[in-house]
């Protein structure tokens, strides 16, 4: 693949303000399984190979399991899952996939089982993680 743009590099401010956005992240309540989770399973749907595989051992050095990562691509199947990590793999997927909205129902249960706070911050990291999962796709960061 032809070298793209280094983004960091010609549009450092730019850069900065992403990095903000996940500074911010790690200040949050949400725990290190929900925020793994959601990078894994948005990643996945984005083909973010860079990301799948940056997460996944993030996930791993966290202490997630094996099987509970390579189950995340088809958790409706996956008895495994909590119901407040089941609602996060459906918002992580209909925000991701935005075209085809946040339905009301995926949106209500996840407002149900979570404080508004709590909430606010699951779809920033979503948010945070669909940007980075562009940013490399994009710019044509490969797995080293």
């Amino acid at each position: 693949m032809k070298t793209r743009i280094v983004i960091p590099t010609v549009a450092p401010e730019a850069y900065q303000a992403l990095m903000n956005l996940e500074k911010y992240i790690a200040t949050t309540s949400l725990t290190p399984t929900h925020k793994e989770l959601i990078k894994i399973r948005a990643s996945q749907l984005n083909g973010c190979a860079f990301c799948i595989n940056m997460h996944t051992a993030d996930a791993r050095k966290q202490g997630e399991t094996e099987q509970r990562i390579y189950l995340a691509n088809a958790w409706r199947e996956a008895d495994i899952y909590t119901e407040e990590e089941k609602a996060i793999f459906a918002l992580t997927e209909e925000i991701t996939m935005i075209s085809n909205h946040v339905s009301n129902e995926v949106y209500e249960n996840a407002a149900r089982l979570f404080s508004d706070k709590y909430l606010a911050e699951i779809i920033l990291m979503i948010i945070t993680i669909n940007s980075w999962n562009r940013f490399a796709i994009t710019t044509g960061l490969r797995v080293a």
